[in-house]
């Protein structure tokens, strides 16, 4: 009797911890969150504000997840690919049934602060709610007022792939009672109001931490100010360090090469390539130079990270990969690495060709591609997909070749690195 009478009230007890825990959850999932009212009648919104909303939208880069491959655009469909499945973008134009014309700004304002959808439910954090959490109430409307200004397009959203329990709603829970927090932009005073400006873009609208940053098993980033640096889940692309002077920093560059960047594509101390032409191409050439001015200030003034340092000592590129470097790309990178300015970017001294991840040098060479197409810069030149042409071992070979020549120094590239890229796998 007194055994099973323990056994009870140990069972009791742990049922009293569950609750208290999925009590807590539920508070801090609810933490700073206020009941909406009901919809004020819809109002048109004047031009000058659906114009800033559209300049804000572009900022927060939108249209790029919410526009399927050839289909209309901000009206969803497109696949966020994560390591727990698919999330698929949502329809953003004003359609009442597929869409959001039904929706009022509470609402809208609650998805992007709180990451709360219009029924109530959680959204996943591959909408990036954790950077617009800290937009302001007044661009928020701005923004809805411009995508209830598109034409509106019936195209029902299609359900989400994730695994269990990944596509829960309690598993969402607990992940945001761990890693969510409402927050709001707040100016600091002791910098300038472009700074504060640029803060608010790259840390808020422009999520660029969503890529530029390394995230854990749970896939939760460090959090909106770390610029650190890691690996684009599922696509395997590197996005560098921002504040490292040894992988992406701008620190060092005239302020007007930083602008040329983003507005471009192109700029006399680097190209943007991969993922980061999608942004060019579809956010930051669309930008205004005031704006982009702001991000400049911001980005230039991190500091590094502690205890940096360059990328180890390497051995001697071997002649296999030079024989491959004078076949294949001397042509376009010069004798020496120096490279076409405006054209083919040069790889001597090329912080592109010595991250401490060789990702993004053995995508380039499996897949080509090209810089985005900008109104700065429409016709870029491109590099071949050697993917046909090259085996793993050459591959590792010529990019080995190029870490260890010229001046640049960093570790060798395995024919094993190489073959999982080619086989999508980290």
């Amino acid at each position: 009797m007194r055994i099973g009478r323990r056994l009870g009230i140990a069972s009791l007890a742990g049922l009293g911890v569950l609750l208290a825990l999925a009590g807590l959850v539920a508070w801090l999932n609810l933490l700073g969150e206020s009941r909406l009212g009901p919809a004020p009648p819809r109002v048109a919104a004047g031009a000058e504000l659906v114009a800033r909303g559209e300049a804000l939208t572009r900022a927060g880069d939108c249209i790029s997840c919410h526009t399927a491959r050839g289909g209309p655009a901000y009206a969803g469909g497109r696949a966020i690919e994560t390591p727990f499945g698919n999330v698929y973008a949502s329809n953003l134009t004003p359609d009442p049934e597929t869409g959001l014309g039904r929706w009022s700004a509470d609402e809208f304002w609650r998805a992007l602060h709180h990451g709360r959808s219009k029924s109530g439910r959680l959204l996943y954090p591959a909408f990036p709610y954790p950077n617009y959490t800290r937009v302001s109430r007044a661009d928020a409307d701005a923004m809805f007022a411009y995508l209830q200004s598109l034409p509106a397009v019936v195209q029902p959203n299609r359900e989400h792939n994730l695994g269990f329990p990944f596509g829960t709603q309690a598993a969402l829970a607990v992940w945001r009672a761990l890693y969510f927090r409402p927050a709001v932009h707040v100016d600091d005073p002791a910098r300038s109001a472009e700074w504060n400006r640029g803060a608010y873009l790259v840390e808020g609208l422009g999520h660029c931490n969503a890529c530029h940053s390394a995230r854990n098993a749970l896939g939760a980033t460090r959090g909106t100010l770390d610029l650190q640096g890691g690996l684009i889940p599922v696509q395997n692309w590197y996005a560098p360090s921002l504040a490292s002077p040894h992988e992406a920093s701008v620190a060092a560059w005239p302020k007007q090469e930083v602008i040329q960047l983003l507005k471009t594509g192109i700029a006399p101390q680097g190209f943007v390539m991969g993922p980061m032409s999608e942004v060019v191409l579809n956010s930051t050439q669309h930008l205004s130079d005031v704006d982009l001015a702001a991000m400049a200030t911001y980005l230039q003034a991190l500091p590094p990270p502690e205890g940096d340092a360059p990328p180890p000592a390497v051995p001697l590129a071997s002649a296999r990969g030079a024989t491959l470097y004078r076949d294949h790309c001397v042509a376009c990178h010069g004798e020496r690495g120096e490279g076409v300015p405006g054209a083919y970017p040069a790889l001597a001294k090329s912080r592109a060709v010595t991250l401490r991840s060789p990702a993004n040098l053995v995508h380039i060479v499996l897949e080509g591609g090209f810089p985005p197409s900008t109104a700065g810069n429409p016709r870029p030149y491109g590099m071949p997909p050697f993917a046909p042409v090259l085996q793993d071992a050459d591959v590792a070979a010529l990019l080995s070749f190029l870490r260890a020549s010229w001046g640049n120094r960093a570790a060798p590239v395995s024919a094993l690195d190489v073959a999982r890229a080619r086989a999508g796998r980290d």
